[in-house]
């Protein structure tokens, strides 16, 4: 790729992103619908309340253990052209830790000032793979210098939203933004970029899972529905860690590329 060829690019995804945030801006603001925390299924088990949807919270952790244990052991070496990329996914697993946390005490009594954490946790774990993936695409230099800005615009998003919920006026128009702008874009940087690892493939498949998970919780209750057994809340965790299992899975598998985009000789 020429630097011609890359700026124009570059170009591109900037003003697409200013254009998708002026069209989100343009939108009225709209709150947390009231009805968001009644779930499907609220059953009580050993004492605990909404059990399934508490305890499949569990999932992250034990990915983020794994993928935390795996990070700091000296075999992770291969999987970074630079070790200092490795704090993006540090960041990514530690917020899936922190995600799995937050969901689970959001879930023991679901509202609005408990689900502001839980999102806060999600928004570091979603804006590092999204430095990700940058990293991996644009330069591993651009990753990491993006890595606190976008980790802060995670957070603000979601911060904006609870103060405007205290206002009585909620606003979810940029979390939304924060939320769902990443499964545009990192398709864009796939097709626009070449890839400095092996395994580019495994980053649509996370998109799956996630898009997985997207539709069970919007299927909550048709879900439940068709036995009483699981609702799609809780699949939707059950579907969000086999994503983030599969962000591990990539990076214990992938290597290096030279600058075509094949894989490099050892």
């Amino acid at each position: 790729m020429t630097t011609d060829s890359r700026r124009a690019r570059l170009f591109l995804l900037a003003l697409l992103t200013g254009a998708v945030a002026a069209i989100i801006a343009a939108l009225p603001p709209f709150p947390q619908p009231a009805a968001y925390h009644d779930f499907a299924d609220q059953r009580a088990f050993l004492g605990l309340p909404n059990f399934l949807n508490v305890a499949s919270n569990g999932l992250f952790v034990l990915v983020s253990a794994a993928g935390l244990r795996w990070l700091t052991a000296a075999g992770g070496d291969a999987a970074f052209r630079d070790r200092r990329e490795r704090w993006i996914y540090l960041a990514f697993f530690l917020g899936l830790a922190l995600t799995g946390i937050a969901s689970a005490w959001y879930h023991l009594d679901p509202d609005n000032g408990r689900l502001l954490w839980d999102r806060l946790a999600m928004t570091i774990a979603l804006m590092s793979w999204l430095a990700a993936i940058i990293a991996e695409r644009i330069g591993g230099a651009v990753g990491l210098a993006l890595l606190p800005t976008l980790l802060a615009a995670g957070a603000a998003s979601v911060l904006y939203w609870g103060a405007t919920e205290a206002l009585g006026a909620g606003d979810l128009r940029a979390y939304g933004m924060v939320h769902f702008y990443p499964a545009l874009l990192i398709p864009l940087l796939i097709l626009l970029f070449p890839p400095r690892y092996t395994r580019g493939g495994d980053t649509l498949m996370v998109l799956g899972w996630y898009a997985a998970a997207l539709g069970a919780e919007l299927l909550d209750r048709q879900i439940f529905a068709l036995g009483g057994i699981v609702s799609g809340h809780s699949v939707k965790h059950v579907f969000a860690a086999l994503a983030a299992c599969w962000v591990l899975r990539m990076l214990r598998l992938r290597r290096p590329c030279d600058r075509g985009g094949r894989p490099a000789l050892a």
